[in-house]
């Protein structure tokens, strides 16, 4: 038989394709690599019962599981080829592709209320307006961050005019919890702890600013490994199934996996996140287009760049629609 380095080397001269499937079997997928989040229960549900495994194992396929612990390191793992799938906001699954990360969302893990502006219990701030020249926690690149913005816009006010502490989520809730910074745009399951074990105030809600939960996909490995994205999201729709038929049970999963109680799971899961719509649809897409201008004026992206087909290009309405009408 022609040995490899052979083999390359007359596919490259001739031009030839017949090669190709040779090659490609000898790189059979191994491992799946992606993400959970404490801000994606469904994702939490899937990696305790060990669903995904059980049906890639058929295969000889592993599954590894990385710890997001915000939207920005979520799309920082795919953009480094260090996972292949992963969850993360809506906006900033927008934010990141406009500026390069190459990828593509065909499934929608939760519609969340999953931020807030949240001040102590004991603050003098009582409006947005009062925000201004105060020391404001968020993490960069995630939806508490575009969410304090959007926010800070409806009342005249910009980035410029607050002091934006860069914190990861849970050192932004213990510098509120501390009084190193005046507010905190939170996120749960943290600002639910917050709210309940220190009286945190809501300063500003706006379920309307909360994009969606994004679960994106690696474009390549999209193009290349469409059956396995299938059986993750064919996993994912189980765990979403079960999540709404079993919602204590979800809330104790998040409470053990989180560290945090089961009143603060139970108001996360109950109260704060919609698995009704899976499906990418223009409903996201619309959603995405209203959000997009904060990304312009708060030169978060390059001028000029073309959002609404940024948008297009990233929310993927087909690839699920026959797999998931068929659930």
């Amino acid at each position: 038989m022609m040995k490899r380095r052979h083999l390359l080397q007359w596919a490259a001269a001739t031009g030839s394709t017949l090669a190709l499937p040779t090659l490609r079997a000898a790189d059979a997928l191994k491992e799946v690599r992606l993400d959970y989040a404490y801000y994606s229960p469904t994702s939490l549900v899937l990696r305790r019962f060990g669903w995904l495994e059980d049906e890639l194992k058929r295969d000889g396929i592993g599954v590894k599981w990385t710890l997001s612990a915000g939207s920005n390191r979520a799309l920082e793992y795919l953009n480094s080829n260090s996972v292949d799938i992963a969850s993360s906001a809506g906006l900033a699954a927008l934010l990141s592709k406009a500026n390069g990360n190459p990828i593509k969302t065909p499934y929608i893990f939760s519609r969340p209320e999953w931020t807030a502006l949240v001040v102590p219990k004991d603050s003098s701030i009582k409006t947005l307006k009062d925000l201004k020249g105060k020391k404001i926690a968020a993490t960069k690149g995630t939806d508490p961050y575009l969410f304090l913005l959007r926010a800070l816009h409806t009342v005249g006010l910009k980035r410029s005019d607050i002091e934006h502490v860069a914190l990861q989520h849970a050192d932004g809730r213990v510098a509120l919890e501390q009084g190193r910074v005046d507010a905190w745009a939170g996120l749960d399951p943290l600002m639910a702890a917050a709210e309940l074990e220190s009286g945190a105030r809501l300063l500003y809600r706006n379920v309307a600013f909360n994009t969606y939960g994004f679960l994106n996909v690696r474009e390549d490995f999209l193009s290349q490994r469409p059956n396995e994205v299938r059986r993750v999201i064919a996993a994912y729709e189980r765990a979403r199934l079960w999540t709404l038929a079993n919602q204590s049970e979800a809330a104790k999963i998040l409470s053990e996996e989180a560290k945090v109680s089961l009143p603060v799971a139970l108001l996360q899961i109950k109260a704060r996140t919609d698995l009704s719509n899976p499906i990418p649809s223009s409903e996201h897409v619309k959603a995405l287009q209203s959000a997009s201008p904060i990304l312009l004026d708060e030169a978060l992206v390059k001028p000029g760049t073309d959002l609404n087909k940024v948008v297009t290009d990233l929310v993927d309405t087909q690839f699920s629609r026959n797999l998931l009408a068929k659930a």
